[in-house]
């Protein structure tokens, strides 16, 4: 069966979990709801939609409630907060200035934002590829300074970077604020407001804001919902927390089917929205000659979306964790197939690696989540003693040492993760106490420096930390 067959999800194989393929290629949205309910269930989700598009049709199915026990049904229409999938519009936003000459992808950010002090951002390319080396998590002080143009010019230059511009991949919220200043000082428009007239409302699209960012038009998103001791508790999130200066990064609340719309602009034949050569760069993988890729995120990385290979056409997509929220996208653009699932819950990343290995059986070969890092050898020896140690990208602070045959990992405090590694010093990184035949499993390495051989960082979740780094200690 090839990703040339239309999905079609039978009545009894949704019972069962599987999707099956009909013979005339149509999809049967029953018996997508119905794989979409059984899997919500089983995975403790209290809403969720799936929007499958395929040969030139998208079906979508909603299940559940907006918030547990609240007795508002999910629709088709309901936003959802997309949390980083909104890092995909943001690029987009950029490329639109691209297209009209009002900004270069090889400008250095300090053309655009003097101000921020930024000497080692490196260039608008490198920040929408994550290669500018910036740190991961904006400082706590983001939420009090109430102003993106304020925090660039008191604190966008207070983090070290984690790796010069150029030389690593690693994931960066601060990045992504920072293009969306860009975006506000090009246009001169607020990010919200470029986003809306820019790209949304030419796809008919009325977007939902999370946080501190304040739609007059008032539409509202659903809450979060954190499942907790293996599923015997379900706790509501009120709110997405989310201050202004991070709207670019994750303030974006729409629904399933939207979101599929608005991948559908990258498809091989990409609707009216985007320059060819627009969709043409930000899908072209920009991590040549980079040493240090994503590792347990994806295969490669474009401008806004990651890049997946898997012995066939390439698809791109993006993920969205928030509170208690976890959303996914994907796309193949030479069939034509965007596969986008939102969901309510912190546990929806388990739908979603269900939903995918549903899909996969059925020979739609969407791809999950990032690479795993594989199981570990059967004996690997314990890890070098050189792994240990501190390690930081930004404010984020991790600790790493000895605990019984591996290795345990702490963030900013107590041991928190067990790491089981292999003899080329990837592992996979589980809750500390936790059952290590369930619950997720994130992938991650130990990396050496080229030059001295010995182990200078730490990859988690394509997020690259630096041995004992501080301020202005990176080398050039």
């Amino acid at each position: 069966m090839t990703v040339e067959d239309q999905v079609a999800v039978k009545d009894q194989g949704a019972v069962r979990g599987r999707v099956a393929v009909d013979d005339q290629h149509r999809i049967d949205e029953p018996t997508l709801s119905a794989l979409l309910e059984r899997l919500a269930r089983a995975h403790r989700v209290p809403g969720a939609q799936l929007a499958v598009h395929h040969g030139g049709r998208t079906v979508s199915a909603a299940v559940g409630e907006q918030v547990l026990g609240g007795g508002r049904p999910v629709r088709r229409d309901t936003a959802f907060p997309l949390a980083s999938l909104t890092k995909p519009f943001t690029a987009a936003l950029v490329m639109t200035l691209v297209a009209d000459g009002e900004v270069e992808l090889d400008d250095l950010l300090t053309h655009h934002l003097p101000e921020a002090g930024l000497d080692t951002a490196g260039t608008v390319r490198q920040v929408l590829s994550h290669t500018s080396g910036l740190p991961a998590a904006l400082p706590e002080e983001v939420g009090r300074t109430g102003s993106a143009r304020r925090w660039a010019a008191r604190h966008a230059n207070r983090q070290a970077p984690v790796a010069a511009p150029g030389t690593a991949f690693s994931y960066s919220n601060t990045g992504y604020a920072l293009a969306g200043l860009v975006v506000e000082e090009t246009t001169g428009m607020d990010w919200p407001e470029a986003l809306d007239a820019i790209l949304l409302s030419p796809l008919d699209l009325t977007p939902a804001f999370v946080g501190d960012v304040r739609d007059p038009r008032g539409r509202s998103s659903v809450g979060g919902h954190v499942v907790r001791g293996s599923g015997r508790r379900t706790l509501p999130v009120a709110e997405q927390g989310m201050s202004v200066v991070e709207a670019p990064v994750g303030a974006l609340a729409l629904s399933a089917e939207e979101t599929a719309l608005f991948a559908r602009q990258f498809l091989a034949r990409p609707g009216p929205l985007l320059a060819a050569e627009t969709v043409a760069e930000m899908c072209r993988d920009q991590l040549a000659g980079v040493p240090f890729g994503p590792y347990g995120m994806a295969d490669g990385w474009g401008l806004g979306w990651a890049r997946y290979r898997d012995g066939g056409p390439d698809w791109y997509g993006h993920d969205g964790t928030g509170d208690g929220i976890s959303c996914h996208l994907r796309f193949e653009p030479a069939e034509g197939t965007v596969v986008a699932l939102t969901t309510n819950a912190n546990t929806g990343q388990n739908l979603w690696a269900e939903l995918v290995g549903c899909l996969r059986a059925a020979g739609l070969a969407v791809p999950g989540p990032g690479p795993s890092a594989g199981e570990p050898d059967d004996d690997p020896g314990p890890a070098p003693e050189d792994c240990l140690g501190d390690y930081a990208n930004g404010d984020l602070r991790y600790t790493v040492s000895r605990g019984g045959p591996g290795l345990l990992l702490g963030l900013g405090g107590p041991p928190r993760y067990e790491l089981s590694c292999t003899a080329d010093l990837r592992f996979t990184m589980r809750e500390a106490g936790g059952d290590p035949s369930g619950g997720p499993a994130f992938a991650g390495r130990f990396l050496r420096d080229p030059g001295t051989g010995r182990v200078e960082y730490l990859q988690v979740s394509g997020r690259l930390a630096r041995r004992g780094v501080t301020r202005g200690a990176v080398s050039r």
